[in-house]
């Protein structure tokens, strides 16, 4: 497991490692990981390309007490400045992996390429991404979604990863105020991860 280098942010657990990029698994083959890394130039020109380096100052990790709360005794993550409609958050960092090395009871592990069957779990290794949880329980709806994206990695490379964007104002325009300073950041996780849940529990 890669150690820690560098900043972390406040609140962050000490026996999880802190990345500021991916940590790629030894079994992933050279063919996958060029499907992960590859040239800017291979993108097109109208291809949105972004620069990340955590710790993000726009989020805060906060210990859940409210007893009613999902995650009580655990951990959330709240907008730490307005956070406009659409706008990137910070992305999901992880173990990058694929089914030679995948770990089934993780709860943070996401798609990254479902077609290579290429995911990216936050379980031992992450950044504040992992932290979010699920809008169930907490509100009517999430206010964020995951997205693929593409990160500047130098040397004219880009690296596929996936992000956390605040939702779309939508058509109605009922979601233009974005996520408010102070507010918890909530996904969905979808219906299938709270049915293998309850299938584990039982």
């Amino acid at each position: 497991m890669p150690k820690t280098a560098g900043a972390v942010p406040k609140g962050w657990h000490v026996h999880i490692t802190y990345l500021h990029a991916p940590s790629y698994s030894k079994k992933l083959n050279s063919d996958k990981v060029s499907a992960l890394i590859f040239q800017k130039a291979d993108l097109g020109p109208t291809a949105q390309v972004y620069k990340t380096r955590g710790p993000y100052t726009n989020v805060k990790i906060t210990p859940v007490s409210d007893v009613a709360h999902p995650a009580y005794g655990q951990h959330a993550l709240y907008a730490n400045q307005q956070l406009s409609p659409d706008s990137f958050i910070l992305p999901y960092l992880g173990f990058v992996h694929d089914q030679a090395d995948l770990n089934p009871a993780s709860d943070y592990d996401l798609s990254l390429d479902r077609e290579l069957a290429i995911g990216v779990d936050a379980s031992t290794m992450g950044n504040e991404a992992r932290f979010i949880n699920d809008y169930r329980g907490v509100s009517t709806a999430p206010n964020a979604e995951f997205r693929d994206i593409h990160v500047e990695i130098g040397n004219g490379k880009v690296e596929k990863r996936v992000g956390v964007f605040v939702l779309s104002a939508g058509k109605s325009g009922k979601r233009s105020s974005g996520i408010g300073r102070g507010q918890e950041i909530l996904v969905s996780y979808g219906k299938g991860f709270w049915t293998e849940r309850q299938a584990t529990e039982e």
